[in-house]
């Protein structure tokens, strides 16, 4: 599994602008994906233009279906790109994990 981290500090002013996009992108992209296992872009309310990206791809080749789709491409290289003040992208390996129920 290939588990990637994004911590997109965006251009100021520009988090709603940021968020429409992701909230376009997600059905027409990471939701059509079988390789995609999970996209969660969470904002931090303490900071403004800034998101984090975490995602779960089954394989490097999955990744590589993702970042080369035209949904990928119009809405993430394109439009999201435009917003974005630095771009960092962390691979991380899985060290524990552990399933908790919520009641």
């Amino acid at each position: 599994m290939l588990y990637k981290v994004f911590p997109i500090p965006l251009k100021p002013g520009m988090q709603a602008d940021a968020e429409a996009v992701v909230e376009e992108f997600t059905p027409k992209g990471p939701e059509q994906e079988p390789g995609t296992l999970s996209f969660r872009v969470y904002r931090d309310p303490a900071r403004s233009d800034y998101l984090l990206f975490v995602e779960h791809f089954a394989d490097q080749a999955a990744y590589d279906a993702h970042t080369g789709s035209a949904a990928y491409q119009d809405l993430v290289a394109g439009r999201f790109a435009d917003l974005v003040a630095d771009f960092v992208e962390i691979d991380h390996e899985l060290v524990s994990e552990a399933s908790v129920a919520v009641s």
